[in-house]
């Protein structure tokens, strides 16, 4: 009898320590873990085809509102973002130590508008959605009525989420909007939305999203970071083919496949890095709106470094 209990007793001793040793090695992969926080849009899709290769390292944080991300990344709860690139150059303003270290895609910011609107004039009096006011979208409107001797003031301007903006056009509580993919190409899919302007018809190489990294990130863990951005870096390349890129963004935006073909067909994913010339555009554009009065410069924002 003596014999089985110290059989059983070595037993159960050697099950806690296997399960002790599995909990600090559970503890020990959350806290190697990196936090990206994302929105469910094609401008995002680099980073779900990344964590399908890098299961255990990153984990993506899915956001429902820029607000909500940014709140999360300026905070510290995430160590990075696929973010609107000025809501990250207005944080770096107000002291957050951030860095934009890559682009998220190429154009895929169309401009839709109600089957009615014939061109940008016709959007005088007319009530028009953008997902935020500190966003490349706003921009492009702002360019577009300005070439037609337009402003701003000329028609009624709305922030709503992006899920919303397809159905607000249905609705007809809004006559127009710009956002990201792919919820422009679903009012034209449907029927009830058509394409007035591609972004680069306004502004070409005009930049939205990009991976930004919290400073701090990137001195205490800078090969992770550089492991990182390589391998987003890849992920955009497997995007380049036209089968991959479909299956792959079908899996992460759970969308019907004709509003996918015809989002997919605005978008690129080929160039990465941000160019200096297109950042000061952008910063440029902030300043001329008033959105910002300083903008943080190219040199204190950008890190090509991890790219390169």
């Amino acid at each position: 009898m003596k014999k089985y209990k110290k059989i059983i007793l070595a037993v159960v001793i050697s099950m806690m320590v296997s399960l002790l040793g599995s909990c600090k090695g559970n503890e020990q992969q959350v806290k190697n873990s990196i936090k990206i926080g994302y929105l469910p849009i094609t401008h995002s899709l680099p980073l779900y085809v990344e964590k399908k290769v890098e299961k255990e390292n990153i984990e993506l944080v899915k956001f429902g509102s820029w607000p909500e991300l940014m709140d999360a990344l300026n905070s510290g709860k995430i160590d990075g973002a696929s973010v609107l690139i000025e809501l990250a150059m207005k944080a770096k303003v107000q002291g957050i130590d951030l860095k934009a270290v890559a682009l998220g895609h190429s154009d895929g910011n169309a401009v839709i508008v109600n089957e009615k609107i014939k061109n940008v004039k016709e959007l005088k009096g007319k009530t028009f959605a953008i997902p935020n006011k500190l966003s490349t979208h706003y921009i492009l409107l702002y360019e577009m009525l300005k070439k037609e001797n337009m402003s701003l003031k000329d028609i009624n301007i709305v922030e709503l989420p992006p899920s919303e903006m397809a159905v607000a056009l249905l609705e007809k509580r809004i006559d127009g909007y710009c956002v990201a993919e792919p919820f422009g190409a679903k009012a034209v899919v449907n029927g009830n939305g058509k394409v007035l302007k591609q972004s680069s018809d306004i502004i070409p190489n005009s930049i939205c999203c990009a991976l930004v990294f919290r400073g701090d990130f990137i001195k205490e863990r800078n090969e992770k970071a550089k492991e990182i951005v390589e391998k987003y870096s890849a992920a955009t390349e497997d995007l380049s083919n036209e089968k991959e890129r479909r299956t792959r963004a079908k899996e992460f935006l759970s969308i019907q496949d004709t509003v996918l073909s015809e989002s997919l067909g605005w978008i690129s994913y080929d160039k990465l890095k941000i160019e200096e010339e297109d950042y000061n555009r952008i910063s440029q554009y902030l300043k001329e709106m008033k959105l910002l009065d300083n903008t943080p410069t190219y040199d204190e924002f950008v890190d090509n470094s991890l790219l390169e």
